[in-house]
């Protein structure tokens, strides 16, 4: 009997699985059809205790598209939660009825509660300000597909870089990579954990922290621009002082190379000017696709289907 495997953090696989998942990916981007009966009779339940647009539709349509079928619930008072139910005692229960599992939670460590308890493939969809590994996959797959390689490049990374929970896990997955050159772009109050600099320290990964967007444009060969999210807040009065901080527009572009790709994990506010939607190098909504084919991907391989 294989052994029950969960995806908690994109450090969960080893770089070798990587390259496996997103070479299935590929496939999947290519032959969507050969894929579309692969999940007949397999049911995914989509549990979201927080808000989400983008990932419980891509998770839900993976399924779909694999031939799976989908339940669950996508706001925590729709469920039992609200009559005081543990994340440990929901698990069980959706474990008698559905084969895999999606988890969203405000909590950190709440999917990882939930894959303990579990007799199903659980996944983190997102908990709280701390990992969001599926859209690291995305990130990962997008700059492999567009730069043909997860290595020697210079990505900046802007905004809030301080709650940002999809640039702490793109952070820890690409420092395993050889000659990744990182720059965090922020202003004082956002910047990147303590916890993630030392380990780059340790590990002698070169970083740098700017406040200047423009300054560093010319160096980057990919930018991940993300929101100042109104959410991870204690008080409004930053919030509104912080949240334009940072707008990419058509003039800071043109300082960029000409092969310098934006990237976003969405969903998008005022920090990237619509004006940039049909640059050839804004590659934000490819990543929303690319999202769909290492989603499928992953739950082919939790599932142990060939």
């Amino acid at each position: 009997m294989e052994k029950l495997r969960h995806m908690m953090n994109p450090l969960d696989f080893t770089v070798e699985e990587l390259e496996s998942l997103f070479d299935l990916a590929g496939e999947i981007e290519r032959d969507m059809e050969g894929y579309s009966h692969k999940c007949d009779g397999k049911i995914l339940a989509t549990c979201f205790y927080e808000p989400s647009t983008r990932t419980r539709l891509s998770f839900e349509t993976a399924m779909l598209r694999l031939g799976g079928k989908c339940m669950g619930f996508a706001d925590a008072s729709n469920s039992s939660a609200a009559k005081g139910e543990s994340v440990a005692d929901t698990i069980r229960v959706i474990s008698c009825f559905a084969d895999i599992c999606a988890m969203r939670h405000p909590k950190e460590g709440a999917p990882m509660v939930a894959a303990s308890r579990s007799s199903i493939p659980v996944i983190n969809a997102g908990d709280g300000g701390h990992q969001h590994p599926t859209q690291t996959l995305t990130d990962l797959l997008t700059i492999r597909s567009l730069y043909g390689k997860l290595s020697n490049f210079t990505i900046g990374l802007c905004g809030d870089l301080k709650f940002g929970r999809t640039v702490h896990s793109l952070i820890n997955a690409l420092s395993r990579y050889e000659g990744i050159r990182f720059i965090f772009i922020s202003p004082k109050e956002l910047r990147v954990p303590d916890y993630i600099t030392e380990m780059l320290r340790q590990k002698g990964i070169h970083y740098e922290e700017v406040i200047k967007l423009e300054e560093i444009m010319p160096q980057l060969d990919f930018l991940y621009m993300t929101r100042v999210q109104k959410e991870r807040f204690f008080n409004e009065e930053d919030y509104i002082r912080l949240r334009n901080f940072y707008i990419l527009d058509k003039e800071k572009m043109a300082l960029a190379k000409e092969k310098m790709f934006i990237l976003h994990p969405l969903p998008r506010v005022n920090e990237i000017s619509v004006e940039l939607d049909d640059d050839p190098r804004a590659a934000y909504f490819k990543q929303v696709q690319y999202g769909l084919y290492v989603r499928m991907a992953l739950i082919l391989t939790l599932l142990n289907i060939k």
